[in-house]
């Protein structure tokens, strides 16, 4: 039976792209493929090297029918062993974060994205299908000299996001406070540390009784965490948590809970969380900056300056204003069903359709 494989930087839970790949899994199971993930056994958690498989492994089948699909995202071995495979191939492209962001904070990871640059600009042309899961991802791979990249949305399974709240969480913050958001590593690129001085103004010139909750990892990017901390205490806030890798439960019910979610991140390739907080009808205010007014979509709130004072009033008014707060949120469910509506299995049978053909 003909295979189409996935090839992942890394396999592990709560990631975006590990997540992607075992909904595609399962869509390629359902069109009657066998259909496994593979990555560096080192890069796969323990706990979960029974739902992917190390990439030495992968051997597609000599007749040349098995398709395998690199999720390209960093720098990695895995790029490496792709480029070599001979067999029918696609790239499908979520970016490759800029590497100065974390020339202070993890030198390795740095590195890895350093190499993954390279390693993208390498690969132009070793794949028979190029796809991107967004237009501002297409574009970089057409500047470089992809043939024909062609945009597939993130493919998300949304019904994770209403399985269920913890409700230890509900208890903690729903309190009557105003909870200002952000989902999502804490990273460099995020610019967390704008976050921290946007809710400052917020929390103390607009809305004293407030909080700034995030939630993300800092593995590995420990140095930065402990600098927001340090900022968090040297601009006096003390409401501010940061809650870090949480199960998904804990995650639905910080969404549950949140009055606005505001995002200052400067370099997205697509920005997921911002779709999650729609799911939760929670009002989205964000940085204008990579892929993210192409995932809103015309929905929520984007502001283009990073002027603190008023991007704590507009937090404010998307807080009190009940009529602003209905209209943002209508517009972000009209723009959630328009990804909803659309049939993206379908999608990707159709951009895979020359290689499953031959």
């Amino acid at each position: 039976m003909p295979a189409i494989h996935q090839f992942v930087a890394g396999f592990s839970n709560g990631d975006a792209i590990s997540n992607e790949a075992c909904v595609l899994r399962d869509i390629f199971k359902s069109w009657g493929y066998t259909s496994d993930i593979f990555s560096e056994q080192r890069r796969i958690l323990p706990e979960l090297r029974n739902q992917a498989r190390d990439i030495s492994e992968c051997i597609p089948a000599a007749d040349g029918k098995d398709v395998v699909l690199l999720h390209l995202s960093i720098g990695s071995p895995v790029n490496e062993r792709f480029a070599k495979l001979v067999c029918h191939k696609a790239i499908l492209y979520h970016n490759v974060t800029p590497p100065h962001y974390f020339d202070m904070v993890n030198k390795q990871t740095a590195r890895d994205l350093s190499r993954g640059r390279s390693q993208v600009e390498a690969l132009a042309g070793s794949a028979q299908v190029n796809l991107a899961d967004s237009q501002f991802n297409a574009s970089e791979l057409a500047e470089l000299g992809y043939a024909n990249p062609r945009v597939l949305p993130l493919v998300l399974n949304l019904d994770r996001l209403t399985e269920g709240l913890d409700k230890r969480i509900t208890r903690k913050y729903a309190t009557g406070r105003k909870n200002i958001l952000f989902v999502g590593r804490v990273a460099p690129n995020k610019k967390c540390e704008d976050l921290l001085q946007a809710f400052l103004y917020f929390n103390r010139f607009v809305q004293p009784d407030s909080q700034f909750i995030q939630v993300g990892s800092f593995a590995g990017t420990e140095p930065y965490y402990y600098y927001l901390l340090a900022r968090a205490r040297d601009l006096g806030i003390d409401n501010v948590h940061f809650a870090g890798s949480v199960p998904q439960a804990q995650l639905n019910a910080f969404y549950d809970c949140a009055d606005v979610f505001l995002c200052m991140s400067e370099h997205e390739g697509f920005c997921i969380p911002v779709i999650e907080a729609m799911v939760h009808k929670v009002p989205v205010l964000a940085f204008s900056a990579g892929a993210v007014p192409e995932t809103l979509d015309g929905a929520g709130v984007l502001f283009s300056e990073k002027d603190y004072p008023q991007i704590a009033e507009m937090t404010n008014r998307l807080c009190m204003d009940q009529d602003l707060r209905t209209a943002v949120i209508d517009g972000q469910t009209r723009r959630l069903q328009r990804y909803q509506q659309r049939d993206l299995a379908s999608e990707l049978q159709e951009h895979l359709a020359p290689l499953l053909q031959s």
